[in-house]
């Protein structure tokens, strides 16, 4: 190989390792995001709290179009990584003015294990929901911990569409009112009794 084609295959080469500089440390990718609208625990711009990490949570609402009637439930979905090195458990969770929260049982926790509560089917309720429920809401969720303590962050209400249309429907679902058309008058009505 010619000298000539050594610098242009190290130009190659270098280019991807030089590009990645020029981003800085504050570039885009080294923040964590969520690829949808379910949140994901940042406590003081940092991921995750005291040995927690949420990856993702939301609370699924109707589907698109549809209402979650006052008084009906909607699932919370969550997903948990303990951190630490010991296992923990969550035991509680409350949501601020939606309604109350109710665990099918204790969440065990293993150390450095991905659980989601929420499949094969919803672990965690919110029942006598205090108002109705369209999506696009969201609500401050307070998780209770054995050792980790309370760790507290705004949970989104999402329709149940796109990447959610696979989860079963929320209990209590109803459809949104459709609005009714009101007749506006013709122009050969409206001036007909211009004569």
């Amino acid at each position: 190989m010619t000298s000539r084609r050594w610098i242009i295959a190290a130009a190659f080469l270098a280019a991807p390792a030089l590009a990645g500089c020029a981003a800085g440390f504050g570039a885009n990718t080294n923040q964590p995001y969520a690829p949808n609208e379910a949140a994901v625990l940042i406590d003081k711009s940092a991921y995750g709290s005291r040995g927690v990490v949420i990856p993702q949570a939301f609370i699924l609402g109707p589907d698109a179009g549809a209402q979650l009637a006052k008084g009906a439930s909607a699932p919370l979905y969550v997903q948990v990584v303990n951190t630490t090195d010991k296992p923990d458990t969550l035991q509680a969770v409350t949501v601020e003015g939606l309604g109350t929260a109710k665990l099918a049982a204790p969440i065990q926790l293993p150390s450095n294990k991905l659980v989601n509560a929420g499949k094969p089917s919803p672990q965690i309720l919110i029942e006598g929901l205090a108002e109705p429920l369209d999506g696009g809401e969201s609500a401050k969720v307070t998780f209770q911990f054995a050792n980790a303590g309370a760790v507290t962050m705004q949970v989104p209400v999402v329709t149940r569409s796109r990447e959610y249309a696979q989860y079963p429907a929320a209990p209590g679902a109803t459809p949104a009112p459709t609005p009714t058309a009101t007749p506006t008058p013709s122009a050969s009505e409206s001036h007909s009794g211009d004569h």
